[in-house]
C-alpha cells in the first residue's frame, strides 16, 4: 500500500498519516521532518538544506529525490509506505513513478480556507513543556496557562491567519500540478477534512477498502 497524502498545512495530514500508519503498519513519511532532523543533527544534507529553508528557497529536486530515495530503500518499507510533503513538484512525480517503484493511490484532503485558519491559528504551545491546546477545541483549564506547568501559552509565528493565508496560497500555487498529474491517472482521491479527525480517517479507511488496498 504506496500513498500520497497531499493537502495545505493546518488540514490535518500528520494526524490522518499517523493513524493510518499505526493501523496497517507502514511508515509515515514527512520529507519535512527528516529534513529538520538532519539540520537539527548537523549532518552534510542538513548544512546543505539549512541554506535554502534560511533563504526561503525551496530544497532542489535533486536533494529531495535521493532523500526519499534513501527513506524508501529501508525495510520497513517494504510492505508500503505513506509519503507526506513528496511529491511537491511535477518532476518529484515523475520520478516516483518511473525510478521509485509509484503509487497505488494519492489522497487529497480539503477543506475551506477558514476551516483551515481557524484551526491553525486557535493553536496555542507551551514553550516550557510543547504541550498543545486549541482555543476552541482542546482549551487549557486556565486562560492562555498550560495544565502541565503553569507557563503562559504561547501562539506560533507560522499559525497567524495571516501566515496561514499566506502558506495556503503557496500550496495552491506548489501542488496544483502534482494535484492535476495524479487525476489524470486516475489515482487521486479527495476527501472533505473540515470535519473531525475521527470521520475523516475513517473516510480514508473505507476509500483503501474500496480500492481494494486493504482486506474487509
Amino acid at each position: 500500500m504506496r500513498l500520497v497524502f497531499i493537502g495545505p498545512p493546518g488540514i490535518g495530514k500528520g494526524t490522518y498519516a499517523k493513524a493510518i500508519s499505526q493501523k496497517f503498519g507502514i511508515p509515515h513519511i514527512s520529507t519535512g521532518d527528516i529534513f529538520r532532523e538532519e539540520i537539527a543533527k548537523g549532518t552534510e544534507l542538513g548544512r546543505k538544506v539549512r541554506e535554502y529553508v534560511e533563504k526561503g528557497l525551496l530544497v532542489p529536486d535533486e536533494i529531495v529525490i535521493e532523500v526519499v530515495r534513501q527513506r524508501l530503500s529501508q525495510p520497513d518499507c517494504a510492505k508500503g509506505f505513506i509519503l507526506d510533503g513528496f511529491p511537491r513538484t511535477l518532476r518529484q512525480a515523475e520520478v516516483l513513478d518511473s525510478e521509485l517503484g509509484g503509487i497505488d493511490l494519492a489522497i487529497l484532503f480539503y477543506a475551506p480556507l477558514e476551516v483551515i485558519i481557524e484551526r491553525v491559528s486557535g493553536r496555542r504551545i507551551c514553550p516550557k513543556c510543547g504541550a498543545i491546546y486549541h482555543i476552541k477545541f482542546m482549551p487549557p483549564k486556565n486562560d492562555e496557562i498550560c495544565d502541565r506547568c503553569g507557563t503562559k501559552l504561547i501562539q506560533r509565528e507560522d499559525d497567524k491567519p495571516e501566515v496561514v493565508r499566506r502558506r495556503y496560497e503557496v500550496y495552491l500555487q506548489t501542488f496544483e500540478p502534482v494535484i492535476r498529474y495524479y487525476r489524470e491517472k486516475g489515482k487521486l482521491v479527495e476527501i472533505f477534512a473540515g470535519r473531525r479527525a475521527e470521520e475523516v480517517i475513517a473516510d480514508v479507511e473505507r476509500v483503501l477498502r474500496e480500492k481494494g488496498l486493504v482486506k474487509e
